[in-house]
């Protein structure tokens, strides 16, 4: 796993922009209308997430719209996918715990107030 794509991700105009995507391809000015920044700083990021592979440009005339490209995703599901089985184990164990104390609380029996 490349730190870059974490670099890449780490900036909250650049996730926006990858969440504006996930709805479809979009032209620059499309985004610039659903983000908070000038059209010349949707157009670095978009230029950023191009070189990093996370977005593909279609030119159509004047246009460019920009996607989503698949690989960077999978890898980084990839990557997590190998951490998965320790963070689920310890969710497992704190299931059972966690169920251990509630069975413990419904066998209690329940004191009568006076």
């Amino acid at each position: 796993m490349h730190i870059q794509i974490f670099q890449t991700l780490a900036d909250p105009t650049r996730l926006s922009i990858l969440e504006i995507l996930r709805r479809g391809e979009q032209t620059v000015n499309e985004i610039t209308n659903l983000v908070d920044i000038h059209q010349s700083g949707v157009s670095r990021h978009l230029h950023i997430l191009h070189e990093t592979g996370f977005v593909q440009v279609r030119p159509d005339g004047q246009k460019h719209f920009y996607a989503l490209r698949p690989e960077p995703f999978r890898e980084i599901d990839t990557w997590i996918g190998r951490y998965r089985s320790f963070w689920e184990a310890r969710l497992d164990k704190f299931a059972e715990a966690l169920n251990r104390q509630q069975k413990g609380r419904r066998s209690k029996p329940k004191e009568k107030a006076k």
